[in-house]
C-alpha cells in the first residue's frame, strides 16, 4: 500500500526552495543518525564531520563517494561496501549493468524497497498511469533493477503489470496486442526496435493500444529528435526517466519533454561545473552529484554520478524541483574530444535521429597520425550519406566520414545501446 497520494506529491513539488531545504536537511540528518553508527564505509568517511549538520551548506564537508570505492574498498567483499546492516536484514538483490567495469551487487531491505516504490510514483504521475492501465515491461527478467522497481511500483498503483522477459521481440508485440497493453516500459532503443519489428511483420504500432511509453537506461528519452520519432511511430506520449541501481529512481520527465525533474524531496542534487569543478550556475553544463535520502540499507551520500546535465531552477510554475534541461546530456567518461571539439554521444544521436530514413547507426572514434577522427555507419533507406555528413559538419563543426551499410546489418539492442566505439586506446565505450 502506498504511503503517499498524488495530492501529497503535487504538494511536495510545490515546496518553496527554503522549505524544501529544511525538508532535505531533516531527512539527511535522520539518515546520518542511523547510518554512521552501523555503516563502516560511511563511519570512516564521516569520521571528521560534525553531526548533525546545521545546514545543507555543511554537506560540502562530507567527501564525495565514487563507484570505484564501493567496489574496491576492503569492506566490499562480494557486495558493495556501503551496506549498513547484517546480510540477514536484506531482501532484494540486484546489480549494476557492468557497462563500465564489472557489475556491482546492490542490496535493499524491505523498507528501502518500499522507498523505491514510493519514489517511482513521481514517474508514474508524469505518465498519468492509473489502476485502469495495463503496463507492459519489455525488459529481461534478471537482476536489472529497473524492471523490478517499475513492476512493483505499477502493482502498488493498482495497474495490471505484464512482464515481458525471456521473449523475442515479435512475441512481445503479440503479447502487447493480445493484452491490449496501454503503457510500455523499455529503453529508447528498444522502442524503435519494437516498431521496426512490427513494420517487418505488418503490424502498425500506432494501431495498438499503447498510449504512453516510459523509457530509461539511455539518455535518448529527452533527445528531441528521438522523442518525436518514437511518439510518431507509436502514436503515444513518451515520458523520460532516469535512475541507477546504486542511487534510486531519481528523475522523471516533464510533460513538455524539456528534460528531467529531480525528485528533490528524496534526493539532494549538487552540480559541479565541467569547466571549473566548482558549483555550477543555472544553465551551466555540470556533473550531477546525488545523495539519496530514503535508502538506509545501501546509502549513497554525495555520489559522483558521472552524468552531465544542465540544471534549470524555476523552470516551471507547477513544479519547483530542479529541471535538467535536455535530460542527461551524456557522461563525463563518454565525452570525446575530437580535434579540439567536445562531442557527447547524445549530440550525435540528436543529429542522426532527425533523419527519419536512418534506421540504425554506429559511431567509431579512431586516431590517425595523432589526429582523432569520427566515422559513422548508417543504415539509410535513401542511401545518401553525403547529406548526413553535411549536417554533422554544420552542427558539430567537424568533418565526419559517413558511409552506408546494408539494412539490418548493425546490432539492435534490448537494453542499453552500444553505438559508440572508441578505438583510440582499444576501449569500448557506450
Amino acid at each position: 500500500m502506498l504511503r503517499t497520494t498524488l495530492q501529497d506529491r503535487r504538494r511536495l513539488e510545490q515546496l518553496p526552495r527554503e522549505e524544501l531545504s529544511r525538508h532535505q536537511l531533516a531527512r539527511l540528518n535522520d539518515l546520518l543518525a542511523e547510518v554512521v553508527p552501523h555503516n563502516r564505509f560511511y563511519a570512516e568517511k564521516l569520521a571528521q564531520v560534525e553531526l548533525p549538520l546545521a545546514s545543507l551548506a555543511d554537506l560540502a564537508s562530507i567527501p564525495f563517494t565514487f563507484k570505484e570505492e564501493l567496489v574496491t574498498a576492503p569492506s566490499a567483499g562480494e557486495f558493495a561496501a556501503n551496506l549498513t546492516y547484517p546480510l540477514a536484514r536484506y531482501v532484494r538483490y540486484h546489480h549494476t549493468s557492468g557497462t563500465r567495469g564489472r557489475p556491482m551487487p546492490v542490496l535493499d531491505t524491505a523498507e528501502d524497497w518500499q522507498w523505491w516504490i514510493e519514489t517511482w510514483q513521481f514517474v508514474l504521475d508524469a505518465a498519468e498511469v492509473g489502476p485502469e492501465d495495463r503496463v507492459f515491461l519489455a525488459f529481461s527478467f534478471g537482476p536489472f533493477i529497473g524492471f523490478w522497481s517499475a513492476h512493483d511500483a505499477a502493482i502498488a498503483r493498482g495497474a495490471l503489470a505484464i512482464p515481458g522477459g525471456g521473449m523475442s521481440t515479435l512475441a512481445r508485440l503479440e503479447l502487447i496486442r493480445r493484452t491490449r497493453a496501454t503503457v510500455l516500459f523499455c529503453t529508447p532503443s528498444y522502442a524503435l526496435r519494437l516498431a521496426e519489428t512490427a513494420a517487418d511483420n505488418q503490424i502498425d504500432p500506432a494501431g495498438l493500444d499503447i498510449r504512453r511509453i516510459i523509457v530509461a537506461g539511455e539518455p535518448g528519452g529527452s533527445v528531441a529528435a528521438l522523442r518525436r520519432r518514437i511518439e510518431s511511430v507509436w502514436n503515444a506520449r513518451l515520458i523520460d526517466h532516469a535512475g541507477a541501481s546504486e542511487i534510486g529512481p531519481w528523475g522523471y520527465g516533464d510533460r513538455e519533454g524539456r528534460g528531467l525533474y529531480i525528485a528533490e524531496t528524496e534526493f539532494i542534487a549538487e552540480f559541479l561545473s565541467l569547466e571549473s569543478g566548482r558549483p555550477a550556475t543555472d544553465g551551466q553544463q555540470a556533473e550531477l552529484v546525488l545523495t539519496s535520502l530514503g535508502r538506509f540499507g545501501s546509502p549513497i551520500i554525495r555520489y559522483r554520478t558521472g552524468d552531465v546535465v544542465r540544471p534549470r531552477f524555476g523552470a516551471s510554475e507547477t513544479n519547483r524541483f530542479v529541471l535538467l534541461e535536455g535530460g542527461v546530456l551524456g557522461r563525463t567518461d563518454d565525452m570525446l574530444i575530437v580535434r579540439g571539439v567536445n562531442v557527447f554521444p547524445s549530440s550525435v544521436e540528436q543529429i542522426l535521429r532527425a533523419f527519419p530514413e536512418i534506421v540504425e547507426y554506429r559511431v567509431t572514434v579512431h586516431r590517425q597520425n595523432s589526429m582523432d577522427l569520427l566515422a559513422v555507419e548508417v543504415e539509410d533507406r535513401l542511401q545518401q550519406p553525403d547529406r548526413v555528413a553535411r549536417e554533422l559538419h554544420v552542427r558539430l563543426g567537424l568533418k565526419v566520414d559517413v558511409r552506408c551499410v546494408p539494412l539490418g546489418s548493425l546490432p539492435r539492442f534490448e537494453g542499453k545501446g552500444k553505438r559508440f566505439i572508441d578505438q583510440r586506446e582499444d576501449t569500448y565505450q557506450i
